[in-house]
Formats: C-alpha cells, structure tokens, sequence
C-alpha cells in the first residue's frame, strides 16, 4: 500500500524548460519543484540556467544546466543525447516538458528510455510559418498533457484532434501568502510610488502588469484613460518591454497627441508586485489576443483588487463578470472607460467588498497549492 503521505516517494521527475527567467512557465517549474519533494519525491530541473536559478535548490531541487534553449534541429538532437543520459545516471521516472525546443530533446530521450513523458501546453502557440504546427506538435506527445486553462484545451482538441481524456485543465495558481495585502507595509508601497514619480496627494491609480507589447492592450487602456470621467487617474504599465524601444516611444507620443502624458508612466520591472498591486485602485488586463491563462489576473484578485479584462482566453475563467471584476470587449475603448470609470466610481466599502470576493475566489479555484496537487495527481495517474 501506498505511502499517502508521501504520493511521490522513491520517484524522480525531470522537469526541462529553455531557462529561468521570470515568465509564468518558469514560476510553475518551482512551484511543482517544491510540490514534488513535498510529496516525497526528487525534483530535477534541467535548463540553460537563469534569473531564478538559484530558487531551484531553495524549492528542494536540483538543477543541470543544458542549453535546451536552442531551437537549432542539432542542438535539440544533442540535447536528446544528453538528457538520456541523465534520465538513466539519475534514474528518472518521469520527464515533463514545459516548452517546445527542450520538449522535443526530452520526447526524444523519454523514446530511448522508455520514461514516462508529460507536457504542460502553456501557450497558444502561432503557425503563421511553414512546418510550424509540426514544431508545436510536440507539446501533445506527453502521455497526458497538462492545459493551463480551458481555453488551451479546446485549442488543443481543434487543432489536433486530441482525445479529451488525455488533457488534464489545471489553472496556474497564486501563492496566497506571497500575495496578501496584510502583509504589505506602508513603507514598501510608499518606495514603489517615489520611484514612479508619484504625487503624495490622492489620485486614483490604474495598473496594467505584464510585458509591454502591442497585444497586450496598452494602446487601448491609454486611448481610454483619455475618454474617462476620472481626469485625474494616473496609469502604470509595469513589466519588460520586448524589442527595442519602439513600442513604448509609440506610447509616449500617442499620450502627448491625447493630452494625458502626464498621466502616464511606463516603469518597466518590478521587484514588488505585491506593493505594486497594494497601490493600484484598478488592475486592468486588455490584452487584444486571449491569453491561455493570464497569472497577472489571479495575483491581482489575490490581493483584493478589481481587475477588469478582455472577455476572452483565461481572463474569462478566472473572473465572474460583476463579483469578481469585470469583463468588456477586446479592444473596446469606450467600454473600457466605462467600466474603469464605474470601478473608481465606486465607494471604498464596495470596492473592498469586490477585492474581498475576488481574494475568496483565487482561494477556491487558483491557488498554488490547488495548481501543485492537482499536478501530483497527472503524475500518480502515469505512474498508476
């Protein structure tokens, strides 16, 4: 009989992503590293290393450092020889897969060893090139493939036909005690302001987090902040931006032809989300294409905050139009003024009241610990 409390004993799992920056695909490698030896199993990371490297061994794993972040065929075909290698010196049980380029080394070396192999589909990959649905492909090789929203599975079952009882849906999850606003002190909150320049007197503040690009929706929120009631409020855009530049100039020189560039701040990385949610009034997440998940939305109602979001992809999972936070249309500026607008309308006491049942809501369905059990369980399930 089974060791219940310990799901995982004497199991090995290799978990292979490109490396370990600061995305959501490299969070999720941490968060099952520590669910693994919870569970009483031996947690492996192998990557081209990282930002969150070092969080690795702090999560009771061990990370091999491989360059599985090249897409090049002999790259990927030398990496297959070398994660075989590892999978039997280390006696692996099983390899889980987080991306295409280390998915196809790792597919190749689980044929050769015959491991147990997994994926987890964690976004709605384009195939706007030749031969690009066969390089995605790989990511429905695992023997279950994890989605990280429903939006992902049906996505996964139109384009490829899948059978269902292959896909497992399993939400990405907010670490409530990371992201809990009775932990946020004043101080951190009053640094973060400093650094965004800031008014000490009361204004209402609008955050959008996540990595400045066009499909994000940052051009749309800006064309709103112009249309709202509230000409006070002040919009934060706080993540990396890709490219060169261009993007956020673009931004800059539509706030000034609007009127609203003093209302404007591109901050770019951010230590200290939680402090960064703990000022805004709003969180907003108007991304133009669906997300397959969207964590900015989860970590936001995690700290009692109202997110108002496209009504597409994951968003539409993970907010209750009107409990929760609010839903309007992809790219509709007008209702996403109004929406915004009514948000800030509201009293503090309801607008507490929404935080407090968006908070309610991550605890019920999205929260870390519900994303890592779930997880063990796919994994139980192959070795059963």
């Amino acid at each position: 009989m089974q060791d219940q409390s310990a799901p995982l004993k004497n199991v090995t799992i290799l978990q292979v992503l490109p490396a370990l920056g600061t995305g959501g695909v490299e969070r999720g490698t941490l968060e099952i590293t520590e669910a693994i030896t919870n569970a009483g199993g031996r947690a492996l990371v192998a990557c081209n290393g990282g930002a969150l490297s070092a969080q690795v061994r702090r999560a009771g794993g061990e990370l091999f450092t491989l360059p599985l972040q090249s897409k090049n065929p002999l790259t990927i075909w030398k990496n297959a020889a070398l994660l075989a290698k590892l999978i039997l010196r280390e006696r692996v049980t099983i390899v889980h897969a987080r991306s295409r380029a280390p998915a196809w080394a790792a597919w190749i070396a689980a044929q050769r060893t015959g491991v147990r192999f997994l994926t987890t589909y964690h976004g709605v990959y384009s195939e706007n090139i030749p031969f690009k649905r066969l390089y995605n492909a790989v990511m429905i090789k695992g023997q279950k493939v994890i989605a990280v929203s429903h939006h992902v599975a049906r996505m996964i079952v139109q384009r490829y036909q899948l059978p269902p009882d292959r896909i497992r849906v399993i939400h990405r999850g907010a670490d409530l005690n990371l992201f809990n606003p009775a932990n946020i002190t004043g101080e951190r909150v009053a640094r973060l302001a400093e650094r965004w320049r800031l008014s000490p007197d009361p204004f209402p503040l609008i955050l959008l987090p996540g990595r400045l690009t066009r499909w994000k929706g940052a051009e749309v929120l800006l064309r709103a902040l112009a249309r709202m009631e509230h000409r006070t409020a002040i919009m934060v855009l706080v993540g990396p931006e890709q490219g060169n530049g261009h993007f956020s100039k673009h931004l800059i020189e539509l706030a000034h032809q609007l009127g609203v560039a003093p209302r404007l701040r591109i901050a770019g990385n951010c230590d200290d989300m939680q402090a960064a949610y703990q000022m805004a009034d709003v969180v907003v997440a108007p991304s133009l294409q669906p997300e397959p998940f969207g964590r900015t939305v989860v970590e936001a109602q995690a700290m009692g905050r109202i997110v108002v979001a496209s009504s597409h992809g994951g968003a539409a999972e993970t907010i209750e139009h009107g409990v929760t936070g609010f839903l309007v249309p992809p790219g509709d500026v007008a209702m996403l003024a109004g929406a915004l607008d009514y948000v800030l309308g509201l009293s503090p006491g309801r607008r507490a009241e929404f935080g407090e049942q968006a908070r309610q809501s991550v605890a019920r369905h999205f929260a870390k610990e519900t994303m890592q059990a779930a997880t063990i369980e796919v994994y139980r399930e192959l070795l059963g």
